[in-house]
């Protein structure tokens, strides 16, 4: 997926609907996890970026729950771009993480990512990109929420429920940061 996301970068901006094509209407985990990936690199900090990227990913999670095949998104979200220059350094970043969980992930806990687990998951992963818009004006919290979200994308890309768990886990830790910060 990274090396995709390497051949579009080379263009002088690259929209959503060059990723799409790029990645396919119907991997619905990756479509969630390229845009919580990028959220979680310091990329996270372009003004309205985590807002779209939220929109993007609940667009893609709720039509995950409703069953639907191919994933349909707006014009309007399809035109949003970003430089390729950008995307490249995102894209960069994100080599050695994604190169550990590949070296890492396996089935284990299948019932974390299970038929009725994933329901559950695509819920969550609804409830916080509703958040996301709310919490961007606060630097790089964002990106905690990301990281919640990669590891649920993981673990149902992968089916590896370790990465599951570990995003509650991680969701737990990110909510009380939060309500530190905010109280």
């Amino acid at each position: 997926m990274l090396s995709a996301l390497d051949s579009l970068a080379e263009r002088n901006t690259v929209s959503l609907g060059n990723l799409l094509e790029e990645i396919g209407t119907r991997a619905f985990a990756p479509l969630i996890l390229v845009p919580a990936l990028i959220l979680v690199t310091p990329i996270s900090g372009v003004p309205g970026l985590p807002t779209v990227g939220a929109i993007l990913m609940l667009l893609v999670t709720v039509q995950k729950l409703f069953g639907r095949k191919h994933l349909w998104l707006p014009g309007w979200l399809t035109r949003r771009s970003v430089s390729g220059e950008r995307l490249s350094g995102a894209v960069d970043w994100m080599r050695r993480p994604c190169g550990w969980i590949d070296k890492h992930s396996r089935r284990r806990l299948s019932a974390l990512v299970s038929a009725p687990a994933n329901i559950v998951t695509a819920l969550v992963i609804s409830l916080i990109c509703l958040v996301i818009p709310a919490l961007e004006l606060l630097p790089m919290v964002t990106s905690l929420l990301a990281i919640a979200i990669s590891l649920f994308a993981i673990g149902l890309l992968a089916r590896d429920g370790i990465y599951t768990l570990l995003a509650w886990l991680w969701l737990a830790i990110a909510g009380g940061i939060i309500y530190w910060l905010m109280s």
